[in-house]
């Protein structure tokens, strides 16, 4: 059988499952989360192994330290795969939820209710978490989920899958809903976007290249999220020990990662003593910073910026730092080279900080704290599906709501339409 052909049968199986996913009461799919969640913690030592053959090869091809730090697999990790898949058992369920309803002049009662979107397709690199989190994302909003993941984690996706596979068997639910593919050749990626009868929905998660690829060779609807050019504004108001700690904690904790802080606004009026400081600060912890004339002034050991650098999206410890006049001209900043997916202020004006809610119109725009903070799970989703920098249908981290649509349903008494 020929990889589309093998493709197409997944895709064919994965709808005739996703009828029965649907149809699944909020206990058993509860009960199938929290026994998916107790296998993977059982099975960490077999994860380990495969996840060091996926780490052994991705070292051979080169790839850089925050790739292998995405990549990797530890006990901690698992673990918190494992509560990631139980903090989704605990939310509730969306599936047959009314979200309205209203009379008509005729006495018809209108309203509107969630359902599964159906079978959707992930395609991802690198982090094998992913397999866990969309599995069970997908799985309690009643969808069937086909995971294909790279080449780099084919051993650790194949294993957690199986893992997973293994408890729906015992509960005598299709596999078919949960499928993840076995083989890596682009050529499956192109047959998969084509299934556009049996597939309702692809989100890619990776690099820009690869969401660019998607999008531009699918025939299904795509959830976009090209990078993640995160700002943190620091207001003349701000409180420069809370500044640090949140510049520090948003670039340096895991600098590999789409809400990891590139660009740094600091207010012109605090440039003078806020700017050598946390130079100084963020040189000590390795970052490369990159400012403008008014940073190197008082940061003399920082390289010239360049237009490219308000753009970029590093993934590595290197820093973009640009004095602003003012609000204004942060937020034009961040309009103009942002990429709608994070954005922090930190500032002790309340009129600074709503004007900073209402006007910068990324998918997540945080006071006070960490861009680390633009996460699902952090932000009570359980966990994450994927981050929309696209405003339909979902704009943000994406949560089990976030993978329903909504369907009218009408009641009447023998109402026709005259």
């Amino acid at each position: 059988m020929s990889i589309a052909e093998q493709v197409r049968q997944l895709a064919s199986q994965a709808r005739q499952a996703s009828f029965v996913i649907a149809r699944l009461s909020s206990a058993v799919k509860n009960e199938l989360l929290l026994n998916m969640a107790s296998a993977l913690v059982e099975g960490t030592q077999q994860l380990v192994e495969e996840n060091a053959k996926d780490l052994e090869q991705g070292e051979a091809k080169g790839l850089s330290p925050a790739m292998l730090d995405r990549l990797m697999l530890n006990d901690t990790r698992i673990a918190a795969m494992a509560e990631g898949l139980r903090e989704v058992a605990a939310l509730p369920d969306p599936v047959g939820s009314v979200t309205g309803m209203w009379k008509r002049p005729n006495n018809l009662t209108v309203g509107k209710m969630r359902i599964p979107l159906g079978v959707i397709g992930i395609i991802y690199e690198s982090r094998p978490n992913v397999t866990a989190d969309a599995a069970a994302l997908c799985l309690k909003a009643g969808n069937a989920v086909i995971l294909r993941g790279g080449s780099e984690s084919i051993h650790s996706n194949l294993a957690i899958g199986a893992i997973l596979q293994r408890e729906m068997e015992k509960m005598s639910i299709p596999t078919a809903a949960l499928t993840v593919v076995p083989f890596t050749q682009r050529e499956g990626v192109l047959e998969l976007l084509k299934q556009d009868e049996t597939i309702d929905l692809i989100i890619p998660r990776g690099g820009e290249s690869l969401i660019r690829f998607v999008s531009e060779n699918s025939k299904i609807p795509v959830i976009k999220h090209y990078k993640g050019v995160c700002h943190v504004f620091i207001d003349a108001t701000a409180d420069f020990a809370m500044a640090e700690k949140i510049i520090v904690n948003s670039k340096t904790q895991r600098p590999g990662v789409c809400n990891a802080l590139e660009t740094l606004l600091i207010h012109k009026d605090i440039a003078e003593t806020f700017v050598p400081h946390i130079a100084g600060v963020l040189t000590a912890l390795g970052v490369e910073l990159r400012g403008d004339s008014c940073v190197r002034q008082f940061a003399p050991d920082a390289k010239a910026a360049k237009e490219e650098d308000w753009h970029a999206e590093y993934l590595d410890l290197i820093l973009a730092v640009r004095v602003v006049d003012d609000l204004d001209e942060a937020v034009a900043h961040i309009n103009r080279y942002g990429s709608l997916h994070t954005e922090a202020i930190v500032t002790a004006d309340y009129a600074n900080a709503q004007r900073f809610l209402r006007e910068v119109n990324s998918s997540t725009v945080v006071v006070n704290a960490s861009t680390r903070f633009a996460d699902g799970n952090q932000l009570g989703l359980g966990a994450e599906i994927g981050i929309s920098t696209t405003k339909l249908h979902s704009f943000g981290p994406m949560g089990v709501e976030d993978l329903t649509t909504q369907k009218f349903i009408v009641y009447g008494d023998g109402q026709v339409r005259s």
